[in-house]
């Protein structure tokens, strides 16, 4: 957590939905998400209203009390509201606790705005918790109408594929973008037993979702859209914790007052949350931190606000350009401060300046490369590859800068002695030209003497020389020892060797050969490491279809044994477009070139 945003004392409402309002963000709570540049793991807790949720989310975040609980029949909680803390297992992450306000509220006004809460926090968690009491009945299937109705909520492309069969084709893309999902059935009174034998509660979950032939259309679709949309499915069970009456006092209640079973149960669900829940992803296995959190919500709550239905694609794009353009700005500014820390101008050689230019350039393109996904046509990389081409010449520019004023000073103090000889015209006289050459010449071998004057130490006190001529030639004019024929020789611009031009010319070539040396190794060093970042990203991808793949096939068996043969054909075409677009990754897939 950035230090302004550490710890909030308190939840504080994420997305608000007020009465015969539209649902709106909250940007005082949206600032503190957005500070927050830690990975985020982000649970989400749904369900009908008065069912505890608040206090499975107070158990999570270590504290008795924090979101409100309340025990009539009126809901507390409206709107989304939102807790970070420091997570208690993962270090450097963050743990984002979403508490939703009751679905099924008879009282509220804006009784349509359930679904949209529904589907937020499908779209923002990484682990998504629904919360119900009693038992997995058909009652409680039915109450789930939600999860039946996310192919009207969640569009996960911008454009349907053209052989979309409708409500199907979705399956798979639901499948890889939503988030681990947990059933917590709590005041949970049956023993778990199946056909006499003891079961989990994973299995009793399972079970309970296992579809049959002639059953309710509303009911088996509930099953259909859990089985095919959440990856990763769990079950926790939970005893009544007190007595009704106890109930109103839960939140002060010392736990000797508890039910133990129930103490167990709830620290059972606090372990699995904090060791298993992982941190947010979005496409290509990219991880979410609480800036790009952020800019998530806003972009879902206005594309609900606009009559849209939230779009993964087009909030994953907008993402995209918002990280990226950070990215490179993150990087630039790593670039800088480290030059800038660590490299003390004036140099003596170009080689030292672009030494450590090629150093923190290695280490300003993995920042951006930690940060920055979906860069189609390395568009940004391209940007930054320009952005700190552009620095090194700013920095050989500050280098020489300083190199010059340092000269600049060192000459003026040297030569100070000197010149008020010659304005009081000491050197004026019969033999003065000769004293005021050796005196000159003392002043330069003095100069070669001082350190720290940096690449620009001849081309200075070559100009400095130039700046002299006038005065020198003054001098030789007025040596009445010469002859004017001496005069004439001794006049000629010998300040300025030729050899010493020549130096200075193959210097600045060398230096320019050098240059164009370091752009072709910074080139590489891009190339290099984007095709790093591809291989990991590419590995990412792999992972991500085996996920679904595996997930596709469990849910084909279980259809066969179900007898759903038509959807156990259409399972199988799936299957087989990913199994080639798995084969397509395995092999490295097309080629890429950098352009910088």
């Amino acid at each position: 957590l950035a230090p302004e945003a550490e710890n909030p004392t308190n939840p504080m409402c994420l997305i608000e939905n007020n009465p015969k309002e539209q649902l709106r963000v909250n940007q005082e709570a949206l600032k503190i998400l957005q500070s927050i540049q830690q990975p985020v793991v982000v649970v989400a807790i749904v369900g009908l209203y008065r069912t505890g949720k608040s206090y499975l989310m107070n158990k999570l975040a270590g504290k008795k009390k924090g979101f409100s609980l309340g025990a009539t029949i009126q809901a507390q909680t409206m709107g989304i509201w939102m807790w970070c803390l420091p997570h208690p297992k993962k270090p450097d992450h963050t743990l984002v606790l979403l508490d939703t306000e009751g679905l099924g509220d008879v009282e509220k006004s804006n009784t349509a705005n359930d679904s949209w809460i529904f589907a937020l926090s499908i779209l923002l968690s990484s682990t998504f918790v629904y919360n119900s009491m009693g038992t997995i009945d058909q009652y409680a299937l039915e109450k789930l109408q939600y999860v039946t109705e996310l192919t009207k909520r969640i569009k996960v492309k911008s454009t349907p594929p053209k052989d979309s069969e409708g409500e199907e084709e979705d399956s798979s893309d639901f499948l890889r973008f939503f988030p681990a999902f947990v059933w917590a059935v709590r005041d949970f009174s049956l023993l778990l037993k199946l056909n006499g034998k003891p079961i989990t509660e994973d299995e009793y979950l399972e079970n309970a979702l296992k579809r049959k032939k002639g059953t309710e259309k509303k009911l088996d679709l509930a099953k259909k859209c859990i089985r095919q949309y959440f990856p990763s499915r769990k079950c926790f069970v939970f005893d009544r914790p007190a007595s009704r009456r106890a109930l109103e006092e839960l939140e002060d209640l010392p736990e000797s007052k508890l039910n133990p079973d129930f103490l167990e149960q709830v620290q059972h669900f606090c372990s699995y949350i904090h060791e298993q829940a992982q941190a947010k992803v979005i496409q290509g296995g990219h991880t979410v931190t609480g800036t790009s959190l952020g800019h998530l919500v806003v972009t879902y709550v206005d594309a609900i606000c606009s009559g849209s239905i939230p779009c993964i694609e087009n909030a994953v794009v907008a993402l995209a350009q918002i990280e990226n353009t950070a990215a490179v700005h993150e990087a630039i500014t790593y670039y800088e401060a480290e030059m800038g820390k660590h490299l003390k101008l004036p140099t003596e050689t170009i080689e030292e300046l672009l030494e450590a230019h090629a150093q923190y350039e290695k280490e300003a393109i993995k920042v951006f490369l930690a940060r920055a996904f979906k860069d189609v046509n390395h568009e940004y990389q391209k940007e930054l590859g320009t952005q700190l081409h552009a620095k090194l010449l700013e920095f050989c520019s500050r280098n020489e800068q300083a190199s010059s004023d340092r000269c600049q000073a060192v000459l003026t103090q040297l030569f100070q002695d000197l010149e008020e000889e010659i304005g009081k015209g000491s050197y004026s006289v019969a033999g003065g030209y000769q004293r005021f050459l050796d005196d000159q010449k003392e002043k330069v071998d003095q100069y070669y003497l001082v350190p720290g004057k940096g690449l620009m130490a001849s081309q200075a006190l070559q100009d400095f020389l130039k700046s002299k001529e006038a005065a020198a030639q003054s001098i030789l004019q007025a040596d009445r020892t010469l002859t004017d024929k001496q005069k004439e020789v001794e006049g000629e611009p010998q300040f300025i060797a030729s050899a010493r031009e020549a130096e200075l010319h193959e210097k600045m070539k060398d230096e320019a050969v050098r240059r164009a040396q370091q752009q072709e190794k910074s080139f590489e060093e891009h190339k290099r490491q984007l095709e790093t970042k591809m291989e990991e990203d590419r590995r990412k991808l792999l992972a991500e279809h085996e996920m679904v793949m595996n997930a596709k096939l469990q849910e084909q068996r279980r259809l066969q044994e179900e007898g759903f043969n038509r959807e156990v054909n259409r399972l199988q075409g799936e299957i087989q477009r990913l199994h080639s677009a798995m084969s397509e990754q395995s092999s490295g897939g097309p080629g890429f070139c950098v352009i910088l």
